[in-house]
């Protein structure tokens, strides 16, 4: 193993085209770029970071059409702390959010899902992916809902927030909707990926052994090492397995698991 690159790949909003867009009573810019299948990428806390815009400006060479909705944040935007603290507070108290409900319906996801079915419906492919990381990691999958959904990447799922065992299992939507997405699943209409890393304490196991009792084989688990001692370094604290934590170096977990991600991508939406 040699020096790793010091930071995560970043880009920025070059290229990236930005309309409003309408769905489940919401309306939000969305950003878009790229041609081919279809990809949701939904920000994670504080937005459309640059280091958020690194993994959707590689998803685009990587040959899918990206559209990441923005929202909450402000697009280009650098995570500073003070940024950062404003935009989770406000995310805390947002009824479309729901942050701490239980077993719940979260009123973005109909927004979420509109704009899945919106480019499923000018892309090839079958169906389309979405990614959801950390604040918005079980949105993706509860976009599965929709029938345009094929694909949804889980990435440190950490709502409902958890602060409680019950929180901190709970699936991050509804019953009659994890009911529905357990129902695809079965029928090999969906399948999911969920990944983290293994001290995170913002997005516990118990959340995916959850997800892993409703869709059996359906859901693949990747959970890199983070304990004391773990060969590549990362930090108890490490959290963000698709965006901060990745390094341009052979051999890297989160690199790998990136790579992963792009090959579930693929094989789901090339049917």
């Amino acid at each position: 193993m040699s020096a790793m690159p010091p930071t995560a790949p970043e880009s920025d909003l070059t290229g990236w085209a930005a309309a409003p867009f309408t769905g489940g009573g919401l309306t939000y810019d969305c950003y878009e770029k790229g041609s081919g299948p279809g990809v949701v990428l939904i920000p994670e806390a504080p937005g459309m970071t640059p280091e958020v815009l690194g993994l959707a400006d590689h998803l685009v060479d990587q040959g899918f059409t990206v559209v990441i909705p923005s929202p909450f944040g402000e697009p280009g935007h650098a995570p500073t702390i003070g940024y950062t603290l404003r935009t989770v507070v406000r995310l805390c108290v947002a009824a479309e959010f729901r942050a701490f409900a239980i077993g719940a319906h979260r009123p973005i996801t109909d927004f979420l899902r509109a704009v899945a079915a919106d480019l499923a419906a000018r892309t090839p492919g079958t169906g389309v992916g979405v990614i959801g990381m950390c604040f918005t990691g079980g949105f993706a999958l509860a976009a599965a809902v929709d029938d345009s959904v094929s694909a949804s990447v889980l990435s440190q799922p950490s709502v409902p927030f958890p602060i409680s065992k019950a929180r901190a299992q709970d699936p991050g939507l509804s019953p009659t909707e994890l009911d529905r997405v357990a129902a695809r699943a079965d029928a090999g209409e969906l399948c999911a990926l969920g990944l983290r890393f293994s001290a995170d304490r913002a997005s516990q196991p118990a959340r995916f052994a959850t997800l892993k009792s409703r869709l059996g084989d359906a859901f693949e688990v990747i959970q890199l090492d983070s304990s004391p001692g773990n060969e590549w370094g990362f930090a108890r604290t490490a959290h963000s397995v698709l965006t901060h934590e990745v390094r341009d170096e052979k051999g890297h977990p989160a690199l790998e698991a990136r790579s992963r991600v792009v090959e579930f991508l693929r094989s789901r939406l090339s049917r």
